[in-house]
């Protein structure tokens, strides 16, 4: 199943402003012909922090996942995926912005054919509650996998050329999604430091949701896990096409605890 990977910044949420389109097929894992110098930095970056065929030799992930909002909402869930057909868990001990306002513990899955909704271990089958779950899961998928499918078909390059920002030199490339839509997608400006060859920073546009002309602006710390150099403190808030920013409070987004090749089986995935 192929996701749109839209945002949930409608229901509070982080977000998915890629239109992500989540693949998880064999073809993905070919290795791209580089076409153009936005494309190479992008596959230069890839070689710096693990391409998709190293993240799929770990077969699958644990770890916490801790999202504050700009005004203090927080959520906590405890996440798994299986990288071979995107298989997606999280269980929420705390959860403010998702799903506010059921009590208790809250679990979510998409087993790779349906996504199901859980409440305090009893099955929900709310409709629009389903509908979250259905953002939710692709969408936490995708923020770890991002990078890795920035080489998926459909992703097209543009070079932007050199800016220097707080004394950084970066190479900043355009990223665009070509997925045979006639509507409006999503797009990235990544900013790669010309000195490590990681993605620093990039703006991004939130499409289905009319966020086009004031971007946002995450900003990365990396940390290496297992091989992989792993964005796992990223912060954003709204910004200019300049990266500039103002005062304003950051929503922030922490991975924690991340252990690779735990030999999760397909039923923990299933309601």
């Amino acid at each position: 199943m192929k996701f749109k990977i839209t945002t949930i910044v409608a229901i509070g949420i982080l977000i998915t402003s890629c239109k992500g389109e989540q693949s998880a097929n064999k073809e993905a894992l070919k290795t791209p012909v580089v076409t153009n110098k936005g494309q190479e930095l992008v596959s230069k970056m890839l070689d710096k922090v693990g391409d998709y065929n190293t993240l799929r030799t770990k077969k699958d992930v644990l770890y916490t996942y801790t999202y504050q909002t700009a005004d203090g909402k927080t959520d906590i869930s405890t996440e798994k995926y299986i990288f071979d057909g995107e298989l997606s868990y999280g269980k929420y001990e705390l959860h403010e912005r998702t799903l506010s306002d059921l009590e208790g513990t809250i679990e979510q899955g998409y087993d790779g054919k349906e996504f199901w909704l859980k409440q305090n271990g009893e099955i929900l089958n709310d409709s629009i509650a389903l509908k979250k779950v259905a953002f939710n899961r692709p969408t936490n998928f995708y923020w770890f996998t991002m990078f890795q499918k920035l080489m998926d078909k459909g992703v097209t390059y543009k070079y932007l050329g050199e800016e220097t920002l707080n004394d950084i030199a970066y190479e900043v490339v355009k990223i665009s999604f070509n997925f045979g839509e006639s509507k409006p997608t999503d797009i990235y400006q990544l900013y790669i430091n010309k000195n490590t060859s990681l993605v620093d920073q990039f703006l991004f546009t939130v499409a289905d949701f009319a966020v086009v002309e004031t971007p946002y602006l995450m900003t990365l710390k990396y940390e290496e896990v297992d091989g992989m150099l792993l964005p796992t403190k990223r912060k954003y808030k709204k910004s200019t096409w300049k990266a500039a920013v103002n005062d304003a409070p950051w929503t922030t987004v922490n991975w924690s605890n991340i252990k690779f090749n735990n030999a999760l089986n397909k039923r923990e995935f299933k309601k």
